[in-house]
Parts: C-alpha cells; structure tokens; sequence
C-alpha cells in the first residue's frame, strides 16, 4: 500500500467508493432476517422519522430489561441499528440513547458468538458514514472494547475457531466503519499496540467471501504501514 498522502487519499477515495457500490450485496448479510415488507418500510421521509423514534424507543425498552435472554437483546440492538442506518442522522441520534448498553452487553465473555456478530452489525449500522455516531462510540469506549475481544481466546475445537474468526472479521468490519473518514477516531487505533499485530495475523485469512479484507484496511487507516 502507498505510504504517500495524496496516494492514500486517492486509495481510501476509492475503496469508499466501491464498498458503497457493493453495499447493497454486503447488507444483504445484516437484513436476511427481515420480510421485503420490513424492508420497504425502512425507505422513509423524514416527515416519517417518528416511526423510526418510536420503533427505537420500543427496541430500547428491550435491549434495557436485563430479565430478558441476550439473545432477545441483542436482536433489538441489531434493529435499532437497522433503523440508525435507513433513518438517516436523526434517528441515529435516537439510537445513541442505547449504544451504552450494546457496549456493555459486548464486555459478557460468556456471549455466544451469534449474538456478538449482531451487537457489532448493529454498531456497525449505526455509525456506518455518520461522523455524529462515530463520535459517539468513541467516547462510549467501542474502540478498546472491540480490540480486547481480539484478545479474547476460548476456541478448543475447529467450529469453535471458525466462529471466533468470523466475530473478529465482524470486528475489524465494524472498527474500520467506526474510524473511517474520522481523524480523531484514527487517532485512537494507534494508542492500541497489540492491534497491529492481531491485523496483521487476521489480514493473512481467508477474506473472500467479503468485499474487502477489513483486517488490512484497517491496518492501513491506523497507519500500521508507516512504521
């Protein structure tokens, strides 16, 4: 990869502009869930953006009772994520109000890695090119959360490695969302230094069934290449 700015720029120019293009294959992975009904409600003015605040205040309710399984919670922080992203800023900023408890409930070690993979779609909506929401998550403390489920070993057997490996693709996905077009957020990738080593072990997996290797992008965003 360049090391040049203006090489870099024109790269990162590029790489955004044809994970949009691939954005509509890519999300197919985060909404198989939800009815082309569900689907087209989604498509909404912004005369409309209550429903989207009162579908995330009913989802907030869920994703707060501590009484329910995880798995119920974790499933309303992937909608009110799902609702972050299609409802633009304003109801990304509704969200907000309920990404804490997505950080804590990402701290259980003892998280299946299904609901892992949800709780960081649903992150990863949220912020997707929404600097408000990327802010946010920094100082909601996401970016060291994210990179200590990196250190986070428990597989013993094969599907047990391959299931960690795909909640760490999810994370370098959601962390490269997180940071991407914002310098602040960069900024904290390179306070962390063991990450460039788990990117540099994880950029060397198998990425094909993904737009990009979100590993070495990610490495490339922090600045990992220059030194």
């Amino acid at each position: 990869m360049a090391k040049n700015p203006v090489k870099f720029c024109t790269w990162l120019y590029k790489y955004f502009e044809r994970l949009w293009q691939r954005l509509q294959r890519f999300y197919r992975l985060t909404i198989k869930y939800f009815t082309l009904k569900e689907k087209k409600e989604f498509h909404l003015s912004l005369a409309e953006s209550i429903f989207h605040k009162e579908k995330i205040v009913v989802l907030g309710h869920i994703l707060r009772d501590r009484s329910l399984m995880n798995d119920k919670r974790a499933q309303a922080a992937y909608k009110i994520g799902l609702l972050s992203f299609t409802g633009g800023p304003t109801a990304a900023k509704f969200a907000a109000d309920y990404m804490k408890e997505v950080a804590q409930l990402l701290q259980d070690e003892k998280l299946k890695p299904k609901i892992q993979i949800l709780l960081l779609q649903s992150v990863a909506c949220w912020c997707y090119l929404n600097p408000a929401s990327q802010k946010k998550a920094v100082k909601l403390q996401f970016i060291p959360v994210l990179i200590e489920l990196l250190d986070f070993k428990r597989e013993s057997t094969k599907r047990e490695r391959s299931l960690s490996l795909l909640v760490k693709f999810w994370i370098c996905y959601t962390l490269s969302v997180i940071v991407c077009n914002n310098e602040l957020c960069t900024k904290e990738l390179k306070e962390h230094y063991t990450l460039k080593y788990h990117l540099q072990v994880l950029a060397a997996e198998n990425w094909s069934e993904w737009p990009e290797n979100f590993a070495e992008v990610l490495y490339f965003l922090a600045g990992f290449h220059r030194y």
